[in-house]
């Protein structure tokens, strides 16, 4: 008799799984090409004017998303009820900097150039700290036991080795993200920032003289405005220098800074709307894309239909497919979060300040993030193969679990071949570092970036809807739906077994 009432527990329960699994099918069928690019000719239309951050196409854009959730019956994700999430940004024009020591006078680009913005102020002080390689890690920690709060700080390039020659932070022969480019720059100046630091210098003669002859190059060229987050947390003086300041600041006694910067509050939004999960609410999946492009040039209108309104269209389909689950019954168990974010083209603005500053859910509450970034062409480099393809990056950066789910619903429900050519934190295209997804994995959130590739008509008006694959879209957008839903509804979330360092 048990073993007969055990066969029919094991049946009922095949069923109920085969059922949902067929539901899940009939739900991702609802996402169509014709859909998609319904959506999609109008929002990389010649009316949004190329969503520049700030502009009015991007306040079109906004409105647009927020209007399409409210018809779905999608509820915003702020507890408010309010679906955009303020974020604010300043416009600033290049500064005008002079760096005195007690000896010498140093000239910008020849000497040193600023990688910060900051208020306009002048700074005299005695207080200077030479902090080594200024990383602050968990293995190797230059900060420790020194207070540098509001003193300013000196840093060397590189990152120091142990006498079996691996790396001190790593522990291995392979370098970490102290000693790795742009990466290095970003992670000495953010570890100066938290530590309390005024101003932070960092001597590297090889970035220096790279960024240097770029920062004169675009400032000749009219000192084109740039966009940074304006919150207080911002204000640090931060500069690049080359050895031969380097040199004067290490044995210097006094400094001065006269630091000069026009600026100007710029108005933009996120957009975030969210599915509450059935049974674990409090547990979040956060699909992106950014909402903005690089606006009109000389009169034309960089319409980034691929770049990126076929992420953001993506969203919307899957947000639609997930909320006719939720309205049959059949929605998530966990809560999945659609966040369109501003400001990627100004440096990953949006998702910045969402993760940075003002997350809507808790981070440490939050399970996974699927960004999507270009999911609309075939990068010419593959015209000769396989078109049904996407380029995977990071889905097993962090979680082991997160790149099994992602092989195994691929396998399952859309076999397109996953292409981890740029699953690579040190390929020089850096496109790791290079969307939104990048702020979610800093955070030790497991994330997959979806990407197409660059093509002939990235960041050029030549990116128009006409020249969307819709077949691929759609493919690609399923397999984002199929990852979101069983990340969303699997027993145990995926877990992280390889935090960032």
């Amino acid at each position: 008799m048990k073993l007969k009432i055990t066969l029919l527990l094991l049946m009922l329960i095949a069923n109920l799984n085969l059922g949902l699994s067929q539901n899940q099918k009939s739900y991702a069928s609802s996402i169509t090409a014709e859909e998609l690019k319904e959506k999609l000719y109008t929002y990389a239309s010649e009316e949004f004017e190329g969503r520049e951050t700030g502009d009015i196409g991007q306040k079109l854009a906004v409105e647009y998303l927020k209007d399409i959730y409210k018809k779905l019956g999608v509820k915003a994700a702020k507890s408010d009820g309010n679906y955009f999430q303020n974020v604010p940004l300043v416009s600033v024009s290049p500064p005008k900097v002079s760096v005195k020591t007690d000896n010498n006078s140093f000239e910008y680009y020849s000497d040193f150039i600023s990688i910060t913005d900051a208020k306009t102020e002048v700074i005299n002080t005695q207080d200077i700290v030479a902090v080594g390689y200024g990383i602050n890690d968990a293995n190797y920690n230059d900060y420790k036991d020194i207070d540098v709060t509001d003193k300013i700080v000196v840093a060397i390039a590189g990152e120091p080795k142990n006498d079996d020659g691996t790396y001190s932070v790593s522990g291995t022969k392979k370098y970490s993200k102290w000693s790795n480019g742009r990466q290095e720059l970003s992670s000495k100046r953010d570890a100066a920032r938290e530590s309390g630091a005024k101003a932070f210098f960092l001597i590297n003669e090889f970035l220096f003289t790279r960024y240097a002859a770029f920062y004169k190059a675009r400032d000749e060229d009219g000192g084109e405005s740039n966009l940074a987050l304006d919150v207080a947390k911002k204000n640090m003086y931060g500069f690049l220098v080359g050895e031969e300041m380097g040199a004067a600041l290490l044995t210097t006694k006094a400094l001065e800074i006269d630091y000069n910067q026009k600026n100007e509050a710029v108005v933009s939004e996120n957009v975030a709307a969210m599915i509450t999960g059935s049974e674990k609410p409090d547990e979040y999946i956060i699909l992106s894309a950014h909402l903005d492009h690089v606006g009109m040039h000389d009169g034309e209108v960089y319409n980034g239909a691929d770049d990126d309104g076929s992420g953001t269209v993506a969203i919307l389909e899957i947000a639609e497919a997930l909320k006719s689950a939720q309205d049959n019954g059949q929605g998530p168990k966990r809560s999945v979060i659609f966040l369109h974010v501003t400001g990627e083209e100004k440096g990953l603005l949006g998702s910045q300040y969402y993760t940075d500053y003002d997350p809507i859910v808790p981070l440490a509450q939050t399970v996974a993030n699927l960004n999507i970034d270009m999911i609309g062409r075939t990068d010419p480099k593959r015209l000769e193969g396989k078109r049904n393809y996407i380029y995977l990056i990071g889905s097993d950066k962090l979680s082991t679990d997160l790149h099994n789910v992602s092989e195994e619903v691929n396998t399952k429900y859309t076999n397109i071949e996953l292409d981890y050519t740029y699953n690579d934190e040190n390929d020089p295209n850096r496109f790791y570092y290079r969307s939104d997804h990048y702020n979610f994995a800093k955070n030790n959130i497991p994330i997959i970036f979806y990407f197409n590739g660059t093509h002939e008509d990235y960041h050029k008006a030549t990116d128009t809807p006409d020249k969307i694959e819709y077949d691929l879209l759609e493919n690609r957008t399923r397999l984002v739906f199929y990852t979101a839903w069983e990340l969303a509804n699997r027993d145990e979330a995926v877990r992280v077994d390889k935090a960032v360092k």
